[in-house]
């Protein structure tokens, strides 16, 4: 565990509504201590309506960055969101192999919000046999847990307990979310060092829920090097994301599904102090 502020790297595709991608990441970074770096996979043209169009950068290019910025940069930690294509998922993973930064957390970031496909079908056996084993902790979403292991959609918590732990023969670390069951609470499965952990939050209403998931992975990637443990560092950054979520409403960005509020905690201390 650091005691300061950690670098930490986020390997990811644009957002230029600023709600998702390598712009959430960032902003996570900081509004949680952790000094920010990006190696940029794909160019997104999108908005809060949606994902317009995505071009996507070449597996040496993506390589170049990260392996260039490793040359000079301690990273703390790594968050990995869109890859986009096997190409680039090969690339990724033979440097992570290299190099081995650790702590890594893999958001298998596979379909926007909007429906747009973010990674190749075929791209997908890369993400599950190339990349999944040289990660400390992955964050699959119900469908993009089901997609990895090619099963139906998991429909209760007992549903997804079985499939995280399918999952854990394939990455160290299983955060499974549980956002698209109904109820009034979101409950999250963790999986680390054997032991299964149940995280229940409260369900916040709001359409403003663009980057949940860049979000959440970058804020364990933030915390992990200031936490003792990987369940603490995953159950502040659920913390962090709830208050983000409330705060969401306060933004007026866009008229589509507008981002969280990254900086819900700081802004609102910045107005106090502003205020005394």
């Amino acid at each position: 565990m650091t005691t300061d502020h950690p670098t930490a790297l986020t390997i990811a595709g644009t957002d230029p509504s600023g709600g998702a991608g390598i712009s959430a990441d960032l902003k996570a970074f900081s509004a949680l201590g952790a000094f920010g770096t990006a190696v940029i996979t794909a160019v997104v043209t999108q908005n809060t309506q949606g994902v317009a169009a995505v071009h996507q950068l070449d597996g040496e290019t993506v390589a170049g960055q990260l392996t260039n910025l490793l040359d000079d940069v301690h990273v703390d930690a790594v968050k990995i969101g869109m890859l986009g294509t096997a190409e680039v998922i090969d690339a990724v993973a033979a440097v992570l192999h290299e190099r081995r930064p650790a702590p890594v957390v893999l958001d298998p970031v596979m379909v926007a919000k909007s429906g747009h496909r973010l990674l190749a079908p075929d791209a997908v056996t890369a993400l599950r046999d190339r990349l999944l084993p040289e990660v400390d902790l992955v964050t699959p979403n119900i469908p993009e847990a089901a997609d990895l292991l090619g099963q139906p959609e998991a429909s209760s918590v007992c549903d997804m307990a079985k499939q995280l732990r399918a999952l854990a023969q394939l990455c160290p670390g299983v955060l499974l979310k549980g956002g698209h069951l109904d109820g009034e609470d979101s409950t999250d499965l963790l999986l680390v060092d054997g032991r299964t952990i149940e995280l229940d939050a409260p369900r916040v209403v709001t359409r403003n829920t663009h980057g949940t998931g860049c979000t959440l992975s970058a804020a364990i990637a933030a915390l992990r090097p200031q936490r003792e443990s990987w369940a603490d560092a995953v159950r502040d950054a659920k913390d962090y994301l709830t208050g983000a979520l409330r705060a969401a409403d306060e933004l007026s960005i866009g008229s589509g599904h507008g981002p969280v509020h990254h900086f819900w905690d700081t802004w609102s201390r910045d107005d106090v102090a502003a205020q005394s």
